[in-house]
């Protein structure tokens, strides 16, 4: 993800002054020999950033009219009659000719088919001296793979493509034999994403301290307002209503981590898209991940609403009533996950967040019993976030 095999950057030295611009090509030299490949397009470059540079393509009209060493640009211009004047930029001398070519009536052509012949003559002499032409694909592929830039399997690929340059095809659709959809277990992409996640969420502590003070605020005035509740009938009413309310906030706070999720939902796609790691693998992650920050969420908003209303159960009720704070968060957090990768949008989101939330809220059994919700609404009534830890 962060160490790609290719490179493309688009003058990456435009605007730079030409210290400044030698300092960028040589740090794109340093990846390039670390195994990358670095293909870039560059604005009259100087001689320094000229000595860096690999290989060198001229295009004209979109056809290869040079192709090779930059060394080589002035044999090359010499074999078409046209040699580069001493105290004289290469790559200038090039560029002008090529526009001198383009203007007259035949074009560039006499200059593509002289780096046709040019780049025939080349390769018979590399063949004559080292026997072989250039590398094979499978001695690409090991030379990648030595260098961490690929996965050991797919040196199966050379081997795929020479059986079909012999005339075997594969099953379209198919993976091909030895060749695995993904460079890592299960497990180990489950690790390395929860530990993505925590370094994340340690960037950005002012985000749990937001939702710390939502629920302090919110756990304050829920306290103050039922404060001691009665044993009585009036009292077992209140009690209701509390925990609607309880869980009600608990859902509706969830909804401040919505943007957070959209902003990583363009990342997900972007990678599983090339299978960086598998989508189980991610939302098996991020579930882990949010454990550590919900249990002090929970554990603050019930420590300040269960004594002070006065809930009877004493310790092995407190933990039961954490227990089910804590699932709604879980729970809460699970959904506004969901609702970032079906809705792009955070103004749509939060609009979703609270219809959806006062749907749920209303056929959750505490306005409406499910005897009276007409026939047609109850799946939402099943459906419901509220229901099940409100009768809980």
């Amino acid at each position: 993800i962060h160490d790609p095999i290719v490179l493309y950057l688009d003058e990456p030295t435009s605007g730079l002054d030409s210290t400044s611009a030698f300092k960028v090509v040589q740090v794109l030299q340093g990846i390039a020999r670390s195994g990358s490949v670095v293909v870039m397009s560059v604005h009259q470059p100087s001689s320094r950033i000229l000595g860096l540079l690999d290989r060198l393509l001229f295009l004209s009209r979109g056809r290869a009219v040079f192709s090779g060493s930059p060394d080589g640009l002035p044999a090359f211009f010499a074999g078409f009659g046209h040699p580069v004047p001493d105290k004289e930029s290469r790559t200038e001398f090039g560029l002008d000719l090529i526009l001198e070519l383009e203007s007259t009536p035949g074009g560039a052509d006499a200059l593509v088919e002289h780096h046709r012949q040019w780049q025939a003559a080349h390769c018979r002499r590399q063949t004559e001296v080292s026997g072989t032409g250039s590398f094979t694909l499978r001695d690409a592929i090991s030379a990648s793979i030595s260098r961490g830039k690929l996965v050991s399997g797919a040196a199966n690929v050379g081997s795929t493509a020479a059986a079909s340059a012999a005339g075997t095809t594969t099953t379209p659709g198919k993976p091909r034999p030895g060749v695995p959809t993904f460079a890592n277990p299960f497990w180990v992409e489950v690790a390395v994403l929860a530990r993505r996640s925590f370094t994340n969420s340690r960037r950005q502590p002012e985000i749990v301290a937001v939702w710390m003070g939502a629920l302090l605020v919110t756990g304050i005035m829920l306290a103050a307002i039922f404060w001691r509740l009665q044993r009585s009938v009036v009292g077992i009413q209140e009690r209701l209503g509390f925990f609607a309310l309880a869980v009600a906030t608990t859902y509706f706070t969830c909804g401040e981590v919505l943007p957070e999720f959209l902003q990583e939902r363009y990342i997900f796609i972007r990678e599983t898209s090339h299978n960086a790691y598998r989508r189980s693998s991610y939302v098996l992650a991020n579930t882990v991940a949010i454990i550590p920050s919900l249990f002090p969420l929970s554990i603050t908003f019930a420590a300040v609403t269960y004594f002070a209303v006065g809930l009877a159960g004493g310790f092995p009720g407190f933990l039961f009533y954490l227990m089910v704070i804590f699932s709604c968060f879980w729970a809460g957090i699970a959904y506004m996950t969901f609702l970032s990768g079906v809705i792009p949008d955070v103004r749509l989101g939060f609009t979703a967040v609270v219809a959806s939330l006062s749907c749920f809220f209303l056929l959750g059994g505490f306005f409406v019993s499910r005897d009276r919700i007409p026939a047609y609404w109850l799946w939402l009534h099943y459906m419901s976030l509220v229901k099940y830890p409100y009768e809980a």
